[in-house]
């Protein structure tokens, strides 16, 4: 069901659909040539998202995941006679490279375990700091951050209010 307001979502064959079906005004526009792969890859991953997901509801296992989408970038190998995507494809093993390191001459800080230090937020996507208990303090965050990077970059905005105190609006 579709409601009123603002979008900027792909027309897909049910999307069509309900348009084709509905007496609302609506305004569409051709997706632009420059921003095409943006676009569709973002769309794609909200369908592959929802696919892999779907197959796990469905009893399937972290292999049967990997088999999926090693199935997607197989395609999309022989759509574009690409060989080099074939390097792309997920190995076996299923596992993400969380850190590497020189064993000999490491900068990185390693706790007592020899494990790096690192934080518990991901550092491929955005999180929100909300100060609930249930997750990661932003300070502690914020440390585990500092003694994991190799270079820091920041723009921090403050405003000061009425009480005089300090607050971070970045």
């Amino acid at each position: 069901m579709l409601h009123d307001g603002l979008y900027e979502q792909v027309i897909n064959k049910g999307l069509d659909k309900e348009l084709s079906s509905t007496d609302k005004l609506s305004q569409t526009a051709p997706i632009d040539t420059a921003e095409a792969s943006k676009v569709l890859a973002n769309y794609v991953a909200e369908v592959v998202e929802r696919g892999l997901d779907n197959l796990r509801d469905n009893g399937g296992d972290l292999n049967a995941q990997v088999a999926l989408t090693n199935q997607i970038i197989t395609t999309i190998m022989a759509e574009t006679k690409e060989a080099d995507f074939d390097t792309l494809s997920v190995a076996e093993r299923a596992e993400q490279l969380l850190a590497l390191f020189d064993r000999k001459n490491t900068i990185w800080a390693v706790d007592e375990k020899a494990q790096v230090v690192r934080p518990e937020t991901s550092i491929a996507q955005s999180s929100l700091f909300t100060g609930a208990i249930h997750e990661p303090q932003m300070y502690t965050e914020f440390k585990k951050e500092i003694v994991s990077c190799n270079r820091i970059d920041m723009l921090v905005s403050f405003m000061r209010s009425r009480t005089g105190r300090y607050c971070w609006v970045s």
